[in-house]
């Protein structure tokens, strides 16, 4: 058998000159020209953009909701299995040799600087909570939500979105891009992970679209991100200055309005550009030490008042369940549930108002006394047996549900962010092993994770289980959360000392996060040159800023952040399929490249 050379003669076309200077013009124009369009839609018509953009993404998850969660436990296994095998595992990112470029006390500390940011900042709290009360197990009726019995399975999949199914979708991108930066010396570019299938294709119009699908994931995903983070940077000012004007307080519970996520998106994104354009961003290191620091105060903060010997308890046993019940979350998907599904499945007295009960005993956000107390005319008169067998008959509807707006955005989220986090643990982790880089970066930051979620989430679940909440942190918006619990917990000068803390830290985090996310956009439309110019660094924060606050207002007042959720769900469908892709390029790459070691063909002249 004949043993070819790797490809490796991958070119990114870029401009000698003019205002695209070493850029390549084919990726910049088609990855501006579809943000553009999106923010001249959202703001010429944004009814239309917003109504069409959920609608998309219903018919989306409809089809491709089991497709999701699916790849998704793929890519944590594949990955397991690359590092058990030992001629892959131990395969070095770099010559032969070569010593790891950081520390391993370094390398740590930057890696929970990427997992600890604006997402755990914003959901520590919220997540625990929201899923105490809603998960699977509470949908089947197996266990009543918001008591101790719930507390479980809460926990069970809390730990699903933050662990390492979250990390192993980091690590798919990352690793595909480190192996091929250091082993074969090629650029740091989402079309690089693909050449082991597609060869020389990939200087040419299909790479364009790789990298173009890179841009509009990562865009996405940082946005989505900034926009939760700017909405618990509202919170926060509001808890400290009570300015009513950046809320909305017509409903049950205040929450940043949308004139005040605009005001604080152009805040948040004026002071990412200056940080971009000045060399303040040679200060992000120090931005990123001080993070760490606010971090394990805020941290220490509920160690010392919270409840942190039920977290502990929590943890232990969360860790066991999460786990026993790993393979099923890996795989258990679900598919809608159609109208005729539903009337099948009905006992025949309740067989006449089908339509009258689908709605509600297929909604994944009630109950069954929700549902029972929603209905009316003679479908309210049906016995309780009968709505029980009702309400059952509608499972299926209520999981797919759940999954699709819950698990599935996650995933969505996580592989719309995979660019820019996998982008950052490749640059860290030259000299690594494969199997270093595989369980260093998905286990410990997961582990770091959990302890977030169980100490910050268990003491505000202790505080509502205990009666000392009353009620008041699970009906606080999302965002806002964290400072209720602060206040339930601590008070006076120390509550206004951590609250302002809380309020610093999600900027510092929200700044480098845009901040980072501009390079690394531009990172990709440079064929991985990282010597980016200014002019590009404010152009694309311009769009950055334009795309999150025309999604903002297209959404209106009552649920401001979700056509940015439709839009990222929808954008990260075809990297997705890129990052099944990265999988398959790889496994190819370090198979070939153990039959090149084995023929002495290594470091030979490309193939053609």
């Amino acid at each position: 058998m004949t043993i070819k050379p790797p490809f490796t003669d991958l070119e990114v076309t870029t401009q000698d000159r003019g205002f695209y200077e070493g850029h390549s013009l084919q990726i910049a124009l088609f990855s501006k020209a579809i943000m553009v369009g999106l923010v001249l839609w959202a703001l010429i018509f944004p009814a239309n953009a917003n109504g069409t953009l959920g609608s998309w993404n219903s018919q989306l998850l409809a089809i491709f909701n089991q497709f999701y969660v699916v790849i998704v436990g793929v890519f944590f296994f594949f990955l397991i299995a690359v590092a058990i095998i030992p001629s892959t595992g131990r395969r070095i990112m770099g010559s032969s040799g070569e010593a790891p470029e950081f520390s391993n006390f370094s390398w740590f500390s930057m890696m929970f600087g990427a997992g600890l940011g604006v997402g755990l900042m914003v959901f520590a709290t919220a997540e625990p909570l929201g899923l105490w009360g809603s998960n699977p197990v509470v949908l089947s009726q197996a266990v009543e939500p918001n008591t101790e019995d719930a507390l479980q399975s809460g926990y069970r999949y809390t730990f699903l979105h933050y662990g390492f199914h979250a990390w192993a979708i980091y690590v798919v991108t990352g690793l595909s891009l480190a192996y091929y930066a250091y082993t074969r010396d090629m650029p740091l570019t989402i079309r690089t992970a693909l050449t082991p299938l597609f060869g020389s294709a990939m200087n040419g119009f299909l790479g364009h679209v790789v990298d173009v699908l890179g841009v509009v994931a990562t865009i996405l995903g940082v946005s989505v991100t900034i926009g939760y983070g700017v909405s618990q940077f509202i919170d926060g000012l509001y808890a400290i200055t009570g300015m009513a004007w950046i809320m909305d307080l017509t409903g049950d519970a205040p929450k940043p309005g949308a004139v005040g996520l605009i005001a604080g998106l152009v805040v948040i994104m004026g002071l990412s550009i200056i940080s971009a354009v000045s060399g303040v961003g040679r200060g992000v290191k120090y931005l990123s030490n001080l993070n760490l620091v606010l971090s394990l105060v805020l941290l220490l903060t509920f160690v010392v008042f919270g409840s942190f010997l039920f977290a502990m308890t929590t943890y232990a046993s969360a860790m066991v369940d999460y786990v026993f019940n790993f393979l099923s979350l890996s795989f258990s998907a679900h598919g809608p549930q159609s109208a005729s599904d539903f009337a099948t499945a009905l006992p025949a007295e309740a067989a006449p108002f089908a339509d009258a009960l689908r709605g509600g005993a297929t909604s994944p956000w009630g109950s069954y006394d929700g549902f029972v107390s929603g209905l009316e005319g003679d479908a309210a008169a049906l016995s309780g047996d009968v709505l029980a067998q009702v309400y059952a008959a509608g499972e299926q509807g209520r999981q797919f549900g759940w999954q699709s707006g819950w698990t599935t955005f996650y995933w969505a989220w996580w592989i719309a962010f995979s660019p820019f986090v996998g982008l950052f643990l490749a640059r860290i982790s030259k000299g690594r092993t494969v199997r270093e880089f595989i369980i260093g970066c998905v286990i410990a930051p997961s582990l770091v994770c959990f302890a977030w979620m169980t100490i910050l989430g268990g003491t505000a679940i202790d505080l509502e289980l205990t009666g000392g909440a009353d009620g008041a942190i699970i009906g606080a918006s999302n965002t806002a959360k964290l400072f209720v619990t602060l206040g339930e917990m601590i008070s006076g000068g120390l509550l206004t000392a951590i609250t302002v803390m809380c309020v610093v830290l999600i900027m510092t985090f929200l700044v480098t996060s845009a901040d980072s996310g501009i390079l690394v956009m531009n990172t990709i439309m440079s064929g991985g040159d990282q010597e980016i110019g200014n002019k590009h660094k404010i152009v694309w924060g311009v769009i950055l800023t334009a795309v999150i606050g025309a999604l903002i207002m297209a959404a209106g007042e009552n649920n401001p952040l979700d056509a940015l959720r439709n839009a990222m769900i929808i954008g990260a469908l075809p990297f997705t399929m890129v990052m099944g892709l990265m999988c398959l390029a790889l496994a190819k790459a370090l198979f070939r490249d153990g039959q090149r070691e084995k023929h002495g063909v290594r470091d030979a002249e490309p193939a053609e």
